[in-house]
């Protein structure tokens, strides 16, 4: 019978396969439902503080208040709990530009992009690490390309559904702009060195908003 050698990495969860050991697990019962919401509550926190590549699973259990081991048994690797707590904050901005379709339904396109703007200040308030999560390097690169253009496809949408409505081709053209533009205004707000923070923003959706009242 052969000895089988010990190892100090910490074990896969029960029920996740050998393949899928860096996968997060799927509670089954509430209490485990109650207890994963917790812990991804408290990696978001750390995320945001400390960045992604300096936090650890070991602050991340500490600040939810539980064992380094119940944080593992759901969540095999840091990389699984960043990549579960990306999806879900992905899923939330879908669904915060989805309530904002019927809001903005036969309005301008720049009426359109102030709601973006102001919405989107509203989301980042509640999701603090999602530009942490949306930039690291072990990024699941198919999941952020499926976002990406979902999240296009939903702004093309609002845009198709404005008053004057604006042409399918250059909805999707406009879609990348404002996407990239949404990010552009991320990263301005997370610059707490900038005096001029304020005005720097008022001047980006100042010139998206005369961009789109001449579509």
């Amino acid at each position: 019978m052969s000895s089988q050698k010990s190892s100090s990495r910490p074990r896969a969860a029960e029920g996740v396969t050998i393949a899928d050991r860096s996968a997060a697990r799927t509670p089954q019962r509430e209490r485990g439902r109650t207890r994963v919401a917790a812990l991804m509550a408290a990696a978001a926190q750390v995320f945001a503080e400390k960045g992604y590549d300096a936090a650890t699973m070991t602050e991340i259990a500490a600040r939810a208040g539980a064992s380094i081991g119940s944080l593992y048994q759901f969540f095999p690797t840091k990389e699984a709990i960043a990549e579960a707590l990306h999806a879900q904050n992905s899923d939330d901005l879908s669904e915060m530009l989805a309530a904002l379709a019927p809001r903005v339904a036969g309005k301008s396109a720049a009426a359109l992009v102030d709601a973006l703007f102001r919405d989107l200040t509203g989301f980042l308030t509640a999701h603090p690490a999602f530009v942490t999560l949306a930039d690291r390097r072990d990024i699941d690169k198919k999941r952020k390309k499926r976002t990406r253009t979902r999240l296009r496809g939903q702004i093309a949408a609002l845009l198709a559904q404005a008053d004057p409505p604006v042409a399918a081709a250059r909805a999707e053209a406009l879609a990348v702009i404002i996407l990239h533009s949404l990010r552009s205004a991320v990263a301005i707000a997370g610059e707490d060195d900038l005096p001029n923070r304020a005005a720097v923003l008022d001047e980006l959706r100042a010139m998206m908003r005369r961009h789109l009242a001449a579509v």
